[in-house]
């Protein structure tokens, strides 16, 4: 049999990075798309001259009626968006374009772009937690509403751009037959992952590394699950390869909660340093009456019925590999504010 044919939009990003490793090691053809923005070459530094791998440096919607037009794909994982509440806020315009704009475009191609006549390539749609919005419920299950703040809360128009993604998706599924997969990431976090969009383990890792405390917003009592990317990576193809999946919706992560005070002492511990968490009011670090979430926990019941899926790295393993990454890459991520919200993917 030939080897796949894999397209990862943002494959030169925190998850993609992984994912193109991931995919080159199962024998795939893997082509790259990614503007660079927010991904980084060096993610890509030990695949950069596999012979089955092509990496195109330009934005998606160029690209799929260019560099990449004539091109056949088994699969296609679109891991291209806005990165991190962080960014949103900075800039909700550009964040909501990239998040529907490119999505719109990528399906168009994946229904005229399969591997041979008649054959559509099977489609994951990278979504977040985020879609859930502030929903009060103590566990997040895939059937639930989603419940926003007001348009002129920018806060808000992450979730709401990815939600118009899933709409999208699920709707060329049902309307013309193409197999994707929806998949909600919770908190992904390990190696590569940088601090500069507001992503919280890397932030407070670099700021104990630097010799501070970390900074932790609001009282520290919200909590979020935190799952390894090296978990994480490896269901991906798992999911577009199972049948039973498609045209489905499923949570990704972990379903073991911590508090942003606990995950900065535990932090703390890990690295052997002994500094205290530094506490910085939510009208401080942004605005008057930002909004956040108390509680963000998946239900995982969907996805362990179809695949098995179990976690398997603790913590404290993904608190370490960050920190040595961070001080093998110089420091790459240690800039910028730790959030309670802890970062969506």
């Amino acid at each position: 049999m030939p080897p796949t044919r894999s397209l990862i939009t943002g494959g030169a990003g925190f998850i993609g990075s992984h994912l193109v490793e991931h995919l080159l090691a199962r024998g795939d053809r893997v082509t790259v798309v990614d503007n660079l923005s927010t991904g980084r070459k060096a993610n890509l530094e030990r695949v950069t001259t596999h012979e089955r791998l092509r990496f195109v440096e330009d934005d998606l919607s160029s690209a799929l009626v260019g560099s990449v037009a004539d091109e056949r794909f088994d699969e296609i994982y679109h891991l291209a968006a806005a990165v991190g509440v962080r960014k949103v806020l900075d800039d909700p315009i550009g964040s909501i374009e990239t998040n529907v704009i490119d999505t719109i475009a990528l399906l168009r191609f994946a229904e005229t772009n399969g591997p041979s006549a008649g054959r559509l390539p099977r489609v994951l749609i990278a979504s977040s937690s985020e879609v859930y919005g502030k929903s009060g419920e103590a566990v997040f299950r895939e059937t639930d509403d989603c419940v926003y703040g007001p348009t002129s809360a920018w806060r808000w128009c992450y979730g709401c751009s990815k939600a118009i993604d899933e709409h999208l998706a699920l709707a060329h599924h049902a309307r013309h037959g193409l197999p994707v997969v929806v998949v909600r990431f919770f908190n992904t976090v390990g190696p590569r992952q940088v601090g500069e969009y507001g992503m919280v383990v890397p932030s407070m890792v670099g700021e104990v590394l630097a010799g501070r405390g970390a900074k932790v917003f609001g009282d520290g009592t919200q909590s979020r699950c935190f799952c390894d990317v090296r978990d994480v990576v490896p269901v991906l193809p798992r999911l577009l390869g199972d049948g039973s999946c498609v045209g489905e919706v499923f949570n990704l992560g972990s379903d073991q909660p911590v508090t942003m005070i606990d995950l900065a002492r535990r932090i703390g511990g890990a690295l052997g340093a002994g500094v205290e968490p530094v506490m910085v009011a939510y009208d401080r670090a942004y605005s008057p009456g930002f909004e956040d979430l108390m509680r963000r926990k998946p239900d995982l019941t969907k996805i362990k019925r179809h695949i098995g899926f179990e976690p398997t790295i603790d913590l404290e393993t993904t608190i370490r590999d960050v920190a040595a990454w961070l001080e093998a890459s110089g420091g790459v991520g240690i800039a910028g504010a730790s959030r309670g919200e802890g970062g969506s993917s």
